[in-house]
């Protein structure tokens, strides 16, 4: 049974706003209506005050106090603006609003900044700040588009930003910037002219969507308190995966647990580390006829950072160039320029031998250290080709079993380490043509092989969720762990590895996780897991050229970049950032290439056969500023 309900006969007809308000430490509820009328009432429904004196019906209502001065304003439908002191008086102030229909009006978080926003019976809509001394506008925000069909609501955070609701969208500003910060369709389903509201941390958002729900918004520092709620109220999400090797390895990066008090003293709302419109970075996508039956499998900078190499799942590889001319000085890939399809003059093609059955095919490519020969596989035998002419030098492995991984040795261009489907690891030198050595490790097909030459070792990983480490002049096993899996989740699936360029840590990544390990010790440094609600399956992972950044896509389609010491997000690139709005649904980034040269520099293949190069805008310099 619902105890302490109070109903108060308020208005003749609508109530169209109520505020809280303290009189004199009392809290109180102020309302309006259509019957012109503001009412301020206690909380056994005693009428304390009754305003009169506007023409129209009141829309909205503002109660404040500064210093030891309490007071409201209000709107009117016809335009009008009221202010009013609790004394039975009449209104103290009279002015229009901009629009002259329904406004809304809200105080910056701190109380120190007035902010109004209405929309015209033309649909035009007013985004203002307002110099109180002088009743009238002293900053008009831009970006609304014309003719908006109701009235645009708005709010704020922190005394820093703005957003309203409009054209099925969330605009962002920066209250001493006039200029749209950026926008976002929160993937979807958003009313046409939302109602929205910030939390009092200013951390999350609340907007309400066409099917008469709400989706919730969050930027980092939300997200953060989000967990720390969650970790609450759920304490199965500690046991299952606990603190090994001084590591924390739940769904959060830290290797401390913080509290809501930590992320809040550290709170800075709404940085541009998420990332949903295209103004904010810089992109090129590689001119092809994109078949989208051929999802790119592989992807690869060339050494020299001028060229890039794309395998698809149909065994056909594809080379972009860029040219040296006055646009690109360097010759090196760029945003800026538009590469070149590349082909040689003999026609030829780079395509692979593909078995008709439809069995899996796992496509594999290596590039040599000098850009002159790569080699790949995909379902068949192991071609050379010359980067040159696109000639297939020599063929070699061919199935049964099938080749699921390739890379060139570091000290030896001759000899090559690949990873079978029966799970063993073929060192073949390509001079000879013979294979030196059959490694046996794995218990399914092996996934991923990185070297370190200051180690002396040889890292390889399998669909068995293993890591096993190898001495690379005896290549005798030198140790073999498991990846820490969430609870429930059976330790399969593909898991890759790449080599900081110090040798000894070691980025792995698995759908489930990020881990960073150390293969000097072959132990967990940092693992970091993504929450099936803040981020798919990861797609791919790989290191950006100094080591400093991680980037990671995912199978929801955004895109993360990672502090590669710590496996916090930088940043976060939205779907709707880099793919066009009409064609995104159900394409993802399904690979993800670094750079070799500029370390905030990144390609990544789309499940569409697409590729795509991305880089922060100039004026940013690095991601995350």
């Amino acid at each position: 049974m619902v105890k302490g309900i109070l109903l108060i006969d308020a208005h003749a007809g609508g109530v169209n706003d109520l505020a809280f308000c303290n009189l004199n430490k009392q809290l109180c509820i102020v309302t309006c209506g259509d019957d012109k009328l503001i009412k301020v009432w206690d909380f056994t429904g005693k009428k304390l005050f009754s305003f009169e004196g506007h023409e129209a019906p009141v829309f909205c209502i503002c109660p404040r106090q500064k210093e030891n001065i309490q007071f409201l304003f209000s709107t009117s439908v016809d335009g009008k603006i009221k202010a009013w002191l609790y004394d039975d008086m009449g209104s103290r102030l009279d002015y229009a609003a901009p629009g002259q229909w329904c406004t809304t009006m809200l105080y910056s978080t701190e109380g120190n900044r007035l902010f109004s926003c209405g929309t015209s019976k033309d649909g035009d809509s007013f985004l203002v700040e307002w110099n109180e001394r002088e009743g009238a506008p002293k900053r008009t925000y831009s970006g609304f588009r014309q003719s908006s069909t109701g009235v645009v609501q708005f709010d704020t955070a922190k005394g820093r930003f703005l957003a309203a609701g409009e054209d099925h969208q969330i605009k962002f500003w920066d209250m001493d910037n006039v200029n749209v910060l950026f926008s976002t369709d929160a993937d979807g389903g958003l009313a046409n002219l939302p109602r929205l509201r910030f939390n009092k941390e200013g951390n999350l958002l609340a907007v309400t969507t066409t099917d008469g729900g709400l989706k919730l918004l969050a930027n980092s520092e939300g997200i953060k308190y989000l967990r720390v709620i969650e970790a609450r109220f759920h304490e199965t999400f500690k046991a299952p995966f606990g603190t090994k090797n001084g590591v924390d390895s739940t769904p959060t990066c830290t290797e401390k647990k913080g509290s809501f008090d930590d992320v809040s003293n550290k709170s800075k709302v709404w940085e541009t580390m998420e990332i949903v419109d295209p103004i904010q970075f810089r992109t090129v996508t590689m001119p092809d006829n994109v078949d989208p039956t051929n999802k790119v499998a592989r992807l690869l900078y060339t050494n020299s950072g001028v060229s890039l190499l794309a395998l698809g799942s149909k065994g056909i590889q594809r080379l972009w160039k860029w040219s040296r001319n006055e646009l690109n000085p360097s010759g090196k890939a760029t945003t800026s320029v538009v590469p070149q399809l590349w082909q040689p003059n003999n026609g030829l093609l780079m395509n692979n031998n593909v078995p008709n059955s439809s069995e899996a095919t796992f496509p594999c490519i290596a590039l040599s250290k000098n850009d002159s020969y790569v080699m790949s596989a995909c379902g068949g035998k192991v071609s050379l080709f010359n980067m040159m002419t696109f000639k297939v030098m020599t063929t070699f492995m061919p199935p049964p079993p099938i080749s699921t991984f390739l890379t060139f040795h570091p000290k030896d261009n001759n000899v090559i380490a690949i990873g079978m489907e029966d799970s063993t690891i073929h060192i073949y030198n390509v001079r000879l043509n013979e294979v030196k050595s059959i490694l046996t490790g794995h218990h399914k097909h092996v996934t991923g092989l990185a070297f370190s030459p200051q180690l002396n070792v040889m890292v390889s990983s399998g669909a068995d969720a293993q890591l096993t480490f190898w001495d690379i002049d005896s290549w005798h096993k030198k140790n073999s762990l498991s990846l820490q899996m969430p609870t429930g989740k059976a330790p399969v699936g593909d898991t890759q590895v790449q080599f900081n360029v110090d040798q000894v840590r070691l980025l792995v990544w698995h759908e489930t996780q990020l881990a960073l390990y150390d293969a000097s010790k072959m132990e967990l440094i940092r693992q970091w897991m993504p929450h099936e609600w803040l981020f798919g399956s990861i797609s791919c992972a790989a290191y950006s050229c100094n080591s400093h950044l991680v980037y990671a896509t995912f199978t929801d389609g955004n895109i993360a970049i990672f502090d590669a010491d710590t496996l916090k997000v930088k940043c976060r690139l939205a779907s709707s950032a880099y793919q066009n709005t009409l064609i995104r649904q159900n394409v993802y980034p399904t690979v993800v290439a670094a750079h070799p040269d500029e370390p905030n520099q990144f390609a990544i293949g789309l499940s569409d056969g697409s590729i795509k190069v991305i880089e922060p805008r100039e004026c940013d310099g690095k991601w995350g500023n």
